[in-house]
């Protein structure tokens, strides 16, 4: 178990969570300016556009965090913007960023499905990383493995340690003792098949991206993840659900078949621009370069 809060300096703390969020989004960007070379995008556009997509994305991940616990949260309203003790929601940080490219390359003039696939990857990278905010914080997590294959699907023979004070019910120490109960590390899991998720989606774009349609690494992205959530909710016994069903589930399928059905729909209609940028279009859009003053006689 580690002190989340990193270091202090007189009445200022400064918290592990908040450090590997930003180091996330620093090798995210990072990744992403290599994915927009890639596509033919100038590079810094993804990092103009990055603090308002950050904004959007948080604003949005918290907001389905809070909705998610709102009985906790209207009765403790001062704890909303706390976020640096955890409590975001990838669905709502997903929706908020691309509201936030959508609005970024509509003013601006550039494509915003071929910047949707940019951050597809980067954004996989960033939840890899930021998943370990969840293991400091001690979130994210299942069930006592010893229940795995029983109650609950089958899972790996490891687990980790959850203190009495980020319990949920119903993993009572008095059943369950911190020194001999260990539980599933569902953002480790997370973390290991959103890797496997990014690199794939790297084989694709630099492998069939010339035969692909701007939009389709988006749309691979909200496949994979939708499928990864809806798989790992099936072990969570703190859900928000909908029709008894948690709404994590509902999301990621229903994002699964919407993105398959649109791909395959698109690509039997030829609908979509190129994913990777036509030549004669990086020639249009490139600089002018300034005609230098003539040196004068002396």
């Amino acid at each position: 178990m580690i002190d989340p809060v990193a270091f202090e300096i007189g009445p200022l703390q400064l918290y592990w969570y908040g450090i590997i969020i930003a180091g996330a989004v620093l090798i995210a960007g990072m990744l992403g300016t290599r994915v927009a070379m890639w596509l033919g995008e100038d590079p810094e556009d993804g990092w103009s556009m990055l603090l308002l997509v950050m904004v959007l994305g948080i604003l949005g991940a918290r907001t389905y965090h809070v909705i998610h616990l709102w009985e906790h949260y209207s009765a403790n309203p001062v704890e909303i913007p706390q976020i640096w003790n955890g409590g975001i929601g990838i669905p709502g940080g997903v929706a908020g960023g691309a509201l936030g490219i959508f609005l970024y390359t509509r003013a601006k003039g550039i494509n915003t499905a071929r910047w949707l696939d940019v951050f597809a990857p980067a954004l996989l990278l960033g939840q890899v990383i930021g998943r370990l905010g969840n293991y400091v914080n001690q979130e994210l997590y299942g069930p006592p493995t010893s229940l795995c294959g029983g109650e609950f699907p089958p899972c790996l023979p490891f687990g980790v340690q959850i203190d009495p004070a980020h319990r949920v019910p119903p993993w009572d120490v008095a059943a369950y003792p911190v020194e001999t109960t260990q539980f599933v590390p569902l953002f480790a899991y997370e973390m290991a098949l959103n890797l496997i998720g990014m690199l794939l989606l790297i084989y694709v774009i630099r492998r069939f991206g010339h035969r692909l349609f701007a939009g389709d690494a988006a749309l691979m992205y909200i496949m994979w993840y939708g499928a990864v959530r809806t798989a790992l909710e099936t072990y969570r016994v703190d859900n928000w659900t909908i029709l008894g069903i948690p709404t994590a589930m509902w999301v990621g399928i229903i994002g699964f078949i919407l993105a398959a059905a649109w791909l395959i729909y698109r690509h039997r209609r030829g609908w979509g621009s190129p994913m990777i940028k036509p030549a004669d279009e990086r020639e249009r859009d490139a600089p002018t370069p300034q005609a230098q003053p003539e040196a004068s006689a002396g």
